[in-house]
C-alpha cells in the first residue's frame, strides 16, 4: 500500500470518488462517539470517526487499521454491523477549497461496552464527545452526514 504525492492525490480527488469507512461507535448508554474535525472536509464540526480505504487493502484490513488509528483500539470488522452504503459530497477537500470531494462510504455500527477508549488526538480530531444518539440528529454542530446514520441505528435496534 503506497502513498501518492500531493499532486497525484489531488488529481484522484478531482476525478474519482473515494471509498471510505465510517465508524458509528455506540456505547452501552446509547451514546455515539463524535470527534471535532481538524481537517477539511467537515472541518470544525462533530463527525463520526473513519477514513479512506487504501489501494490493495481489504475491507477487514481497512476496518482494523481505521479503528486502531481513530479509536486507539483495533476492532475486527466482524464485530460491527453494516448500516449501509452512503454518498458524501463536499464542496472542499483535504487539499483546501478545491477540488470538491465525493465519498462512497460504508457505514458500520460498532457497539462497545463503555466509552473507555484511548482516543488519539491530533491529526484528525482535536477532541471527542459521547452524545446521546437522539441528540445527534438535531445538534447544530454535528455534520449532516454523521446525523444521517441515526435512522439506520434506530431501525437496527427495533
Amino acid at each position: 500500500m503506497g502513498f501518492l504525492s500531493k499532486e497525484a492525490f489531488t488529481a484522484v480527488i478531482d476525478n474519482t470518488p473515494l471509498v471510505s469507512i465510517d465508524l458509528v461507535v455506540e456505547n452501552d448508554k446509547g451514546e455515539v462517539l463524535l470527534g471535532f474535525r481538524n481537517n477539511r472536509p467537515a472541518q470544525g464540526l462533530w463527525f463520526v470517526p473513519g477514513g479512506r480505504i487504501l489501494k490493495n487493502e481489504s475491507l477487514d484490513q481497512a476496518f482494523l487499521r481505521l479503528s486502531e488509528h481513530e479509536l486507539g483500539v483495533g476492532y475486527a470488522r466482524a464485530n460491527a454491523n453494516l448500516l449501509g452504503v452512503y454518498e458524501h459530497f463536499y464542496e472542499d477537500s483535504v487539499m483546501g477549497s478545491h477540488p470538491s470531494t465525493h465519498y462512497v462510504v460504508l457505514g458500520y455500527h460498532l457497539e462497545i461496552g463503555d466509552n473507555d477508549l484511548p482516543l488519539p488526538l491530533g491529526e484528525q480530531h482535536q477532541r471527542y464527545i459521547w452524545m446521546d444518539k437522539h441528540k445527534v440528529s438535531t445538534h447544530p454542530e454535528v455534520h449532516a452526514h454523521s446525523a444521517a446514520y441515526i435512522p439506520a441505528l434506530e431501525l437496527g435496534n427495533k
